[in-house]
């Protein structure tokens, strides 16, 4: 597989980096360890220009071909990683563990951040490229909307770029391939919070009661019929009621109840309809058995969008690195991821680099596989030559 030369060469830096990342997970905004770490090492590697402090904690780099670009041509794109942990209890047993109680890197966001280093110190090595490439490091992927807060601060503008590319980590695809669709490739994703009020009592008594534990139960069967019977049964939907809290007493029927959730849809026809859907079954639920219920319907990340163009430059940029047969067509995933935002922006497109057969994303023994850093960071630099051509 012909992966760079000098990324080979670059591997145990680039390992090293991530290892001490994943030592080190922070949260969301508060990423100011590894923010630094970043902004420290890009102007190691000569980077013409290196900004800090954009949505929050965010770093970006600017690095300027050998050749202005041509007048015709892209003149400056973006590559994007994200930076933050997860609030999760580590269980990978490796010896660069989680040294932060209650937090761990199991989404590969420190293998995100190394790997795009990694790219920048070879192009900042070599320039062999006309225009800027940006690299962008961005904070609160993990439901903070950082690639928001980076955008509020005038990325895309400040920096003109032009296109903007992402990359994920993918648990089950091999390493040394690439997985990529045009169009939707990952969900939007919505929070709905549920709160029941009925009427407490003895439990032997049901009828002087309005039980806000069957109100609850009724209201997780009626939500899953909004999929099975109001969506167009070729389009995607998921309804996921996570969380379901009430009484502390076997022989108490609870006053209240509370039920948390999540809506995934692929366009944003669907991602009305369920919501218009879900507003009616918790009225209608209300009305049929008495108790009062609040329903607060949060609009989360909204859906992946690669763009055709750009899903073709991706692709080629892959294949390049990892053979026609290495590089797949993948369906679309029902998670969400803030990218979504920058492709709202400007024309791009998001990959997923093969993480092998390692525990799933958020999971306490994921693990990110530092054999991809190879391909990820070979990736990157293909996309940036093939794009920005001398």
């Amino acid at each position: 597989m012909p992966i760079v030369n000098r990324v080979a060469d670059l591997q145990p830096d680039i390992q090293a980096w991530r290892r001490d990342i994943h030592e080190h997970p922070e949260l969301l905004y508060e990423v100011h360890r590894t923010a630094a770490l970043v902004a420290d090492r890009l102007r190691e590697f000569g980077c013409d220009e290196v900004a800090t402090g954009l949505g929050r904690t965010g770093v970006v780099g600017v690095i300027k071909g050998r050749k202005p670009a041509a007048k015709d041509g892209v003149k400056v794109i973006g590559l994007r990683a994200d930076m933050d942990a997860l609030p999760i209890e580590e269980e990978t047993g490796v010896p660069y563990a989680s040294r932060n109680k209650g937090l761990m890197h199991a989404c590969g966001h420190d293998g995100h951040t190394a790997m795009l280093l990694g790219a920048a110190r070879y192009l900042a090595e070599t320039r062999n490229f006309a225009g800027d490439a940006v690299v962008i490091f961005q904070p609160a992927e993990e439901g903070g909307a950082g690639a928001v807060a980076m955008i509020k601060d005038g990325l895309m503008d400040r920096f003109g770029i032009e296109q903007v590319y992402g990359m994920h980590n993918g648990p089950g695809i091999p390493v040394g391939s690439f997985a990529i669709r045009p169009g939707p490739i990952m969900a939007g994703g919505d929070a709905v919070v549920i709160n029941i009020e009925g009427l407490g009592g003895h439990a032997a008594r049901p009828h002087k009661c309005i039980d806000s534990v069957l109100v609850g139960a009724q209201l997780i069967t009626a939500l899953q019929s909004i999929v099975s019977r109001s969506v167009d049964p070729l389009e995607s939907a998921v309804i996921s009621i996570c969380e379901f809290h009430a009484g502390n007493a076997r022989n108490v029927i609870p006053q209240t109840a509370e039920l948390k959730g999540t809506v995934r849809t692929l366009n944003g026809g669907v991602r009305k309809l369920v919501e218009k859907r879900v507003r009616e079954v918790v009225a209608g639920v209300a009305q049929i058995t008495g108790a009062r219920i609040d329903l607060e319907y949060t609009h989360g990340y909204p859906v992946t969008v690669n763009h055709a163009q750009q899903t073709d430059v991706a692709t080629r940029a892959a294949r390049e690195i990892s053979g026609d047969a290495n590089v797949h067509e993948m369906p679309p995933l029902m998670a969400g991821e803030d990218f979504a935002y920058m492709l709202e922006q400007r024309p791009g497109a998001l990959i997923f680099c093969g993480n092998g057969d390692s525990a799933g994303l958020h999971h306490p023994a994921y693990n990110f596989d530092d054999e991809a850093i190879v391909f990820g960071t070979s990736y990157w630099i293909k996309l940036v030559e093939n794009t920005l051509a001398a």
